[in-house]
């Protein structure tokens, strides 16, 4: 003879942690910048590797591509992409054995506030779900969690 009693499902799906809930808010976001930055020929990396060189002048290829996590190489064909551009130049080339500081052109700033455009964008579109002091209360709680994390490193 077989227990009939039924056995109980596997009850409610607990909500997804908020570790998940921002990668899969973070991918939508760039899809959205990517989209954005379509027309210009340029990419998220691009502005990536921009955005650090304009804040820093001079960081080796090997900084450049730990900030923007890629590879060394894939810095290097970023930076040769961006200066075939004309969105970078070298300056102080000191020849062989010696890395080139690399500056950010005017071309490379327009990129630059393209990216903040398309970044202002996906944050009125956060303001239209959210309300101020809502998106206030989330954004101080994103600086204090990422400000952790960069302490930690």
């Amino acid at each position: 003879m077989t227990d009939q009693t039924p056995q109980p499902g596997p009850g409610p799906i607990p909500p997804p942690g908020p570790a998940f809930l921002l990668a899969v808010l973070g991918r939508l976001i760039r899809d959205d910048v990517e989209t954005a930055l379509r027309p210009t020929g340029y990419t998220l990396r691009h502005l990536s590797i921009l955005g650090h060189l304009q804040r820093e002048p001079g960081l080796s290829y090997s900084e450049l591509a730990r900030r923007a996590g890629v590879t060394a190489q894939s810095a290097h064909a970023t930076v040769r992409q961006l200066e075939q551009r004309g969105a970078v130049e070298p300056r102080n080339f000191l020849g062989r054995g010696h890395t080139a500081e690399l500056h950010v052109t005017d071309e490379g700033r327009a990129l630059i506030e393209a990216g903040k455009r398309a970044y202002a964008a996906s944050d009125s579109d956060l303001g239209s779900a959210l309300s101020s002091e809502q998106l206030a209360t989330l954004t101080d709680l994103l600086m204090t969690a990422l400000s952790s994390r960069r302490h930690r490193s």
